[in-house]
């Protein structure tokens, strides 16, 4: 990488409309002033690299100039203002293709300090929809350091919370309170005290549990407030409910999560996604002010994720959910029911938990990644998993993670507290060494849930 800061040229003259000598109109190829094979990206420059099919008729380094062009300063003909500014300095700059993998480098003053915000609407907005394009997906994005520091990050980080629940050397575990939906807000508090007294450390509320007429908001917390403090003092261990104060509004999701705190709660959820990345910054922040963690759910995010040729990687969305201050982010689990490859999870996974990830193309990561002393995001593995699932949960996260199991706790034979005893038991023993079958001698609740599930597999991607 070039280490130079580069400059636009100044104006020699003050601005005027009197046209150049320059001046061409009309239109022209965008390889002509956005493909530019010999440069040398900056570590000032923010990279992309976008999974590119060009439109039938039209060339890959067209269509790569393209995107480049017009998610920075170009439009599809000459303009007599680009000689208001030095052009060159800030227009993005396609300096490799490889095979359907184009390589844009934008100088960093084309976006807002502490903003992904402006960041999506530049990289990600109107070039999508780009005729020149049959499909565009962004693979990988370089967030260079002089631009990370303008973030905040995570307030407490792996650590820190391992410190608050004094838990080590396992993963944490939570359960998702099912049915998701129609209990009222006592009966939903029932089965948080039966899952904490069990064994898991903290339950959750779903995504869509928002406040809907049959559990309205207030009572739902104030009800899991009480079973939260009821297991604690029962077990002697820290225990906790994610609250979701995903909200219609900014200003009631801050109410929502104010209110949790004043319960004594000192942990929230949010659907950062469907909510954006505008009001997640605002929940973020008041969250730190009030000493509260909050889990991430990923909600809506297979909609631009899931396709191999159109949308957004996960691993780009992860790294502006950790520039962002996420504490808890949904990764998938490769063994359970949502979609995810072994090498692309465990990529995703490094990018919450490191501080500088290396490039490594066999897990997708197509760039260096400095988070510059940034906190780390706890990876979340969820959906359809269960205790057969522990010992290759285990080798993918290793103890800093984060498991939730909900219906691999709920749907127990013996009910939601034995599912919970189930859990907690397979999973300090594959953490300390040992196995299933030596932990199910001693313990019938793991003898029950495998025999349950000895036959549900799921398929596996590495």
């Amino acid at each position: 990488m070039n280490t130079l800061v580069a400059a636009p040229k100044t104006i020699q003259q003050p601005p005027s409309a009197e046209l150049s000598d320059k001046y061409q109109a009309g239109v022209r190829d965008y390889a002509v002033d956005y493909y530019v094979p010999g440069y040398q990206p900056l570590d000032t420059d923010l990279l992309c690299a976008f999974r590119i099919t060009p439109k039938p008729g039209v060339s890959m380094i067209e269509a790569a100039a393209a995107v480049a062009a017009e998610s920075s300063t170009g439009t599809w003909t000459e303009v007599w203002s680009n000689q208001l500014t030095d052009l060159d300095f800030y227009k993005a700059k396609v300096y490799r293709i490889e095979d359907d993998i184009a390589y844009i480098a934008y100088p960093m003053d084309l976006f807002e300090e502490n903003s992904v915000v402006n960041i999506m609407s530049s990289i990600v907005g109107n070039v999508f929809g780009f005729k020149a394009v049959s499909a565009l997906r962004l693979e990988d994005m370089r967030i260079p350091v002089a631009l990370v520091k303008t973030f905040p990050g995570p307030s407490v980080g792996i650590y820190d919370e391992r410190v608050w629940f004094d838990k080590w050397d396992r993963p944490l575990l939570g359960g998702t309170v099912k049915p998701k939906l129609g209990l009222s807000p006592k009966a939903y508090s029932t089965i948080i005290y039966e899952c904490l007294v069990g064994g898991l450390d903290t339950t959750k509320d779903d995504e869509n549990m928002n406040s809907q007429p049959f559990s309205r908001w207030r009572d739902r917390f104030m009800y899991a407030q009480e079973a939260v403090a009821r297991a604690e003092a029962e077990t002697g261990e820290k225990k906790g409910h994610w609250h979701n104060v995903t909200a219609g509004s900014t200003s009631e999701s801050l109410r929502r999560l104010e209110y949790a705190a004043s319960l004594g709660s000192k942990m929230v959820m949010f659907d950062f996604l469907t909510a954006g990345f505008a009001a997640s910054a605002d929940v973020f922040r008041r969250a730190a002010e009030l000493g509260l963690l909050v889990h991430c759910h990923r909600a809506m995010h297979a909609v631009f994720t899931r396709q191999p040729n159109h949308g957004i990687h996960m691993r780009v969305v992860a790294k502006w959910l950790r520039l962002t201050g996420g504490d808890h982010l949904h990764t998938g689990t490769v063994v359970g029911k949502l979609e995810g490859s072994w090498n692309e999870t465990a990529g995703i996974i490094d990018l919450l938990r490191e501080r500088v990830i290396p490039a490594d193309p066999a897990r997708g990561l197509y760039f260096e990644q400095d988070f510059a002393g940034l906190k780390t995001v706890w990876p979340v593995s969820s959906g359809g998993i269960h205790v057969h699932h522990i010992p290759d949960l285990y080798r993918l996260t290793g103890n800093d993670a984060f498991w939730l199991f909900g219906g691999g706790t709920h749907g127990h034979p013996k009910g939601s507290r034995a599912g919970a005893r189930a859990n907690r038991v397979a999973t300090e023993a594959i953490a300390s060494g040992s196995t299933l079958e030596e932990a199910a001698r001693n313990c019938p609740e793991l003898r029950d849930a495998m025999d349950l599930w000895a036959d549900v597999r799921f398929e596996v991607k590495q």
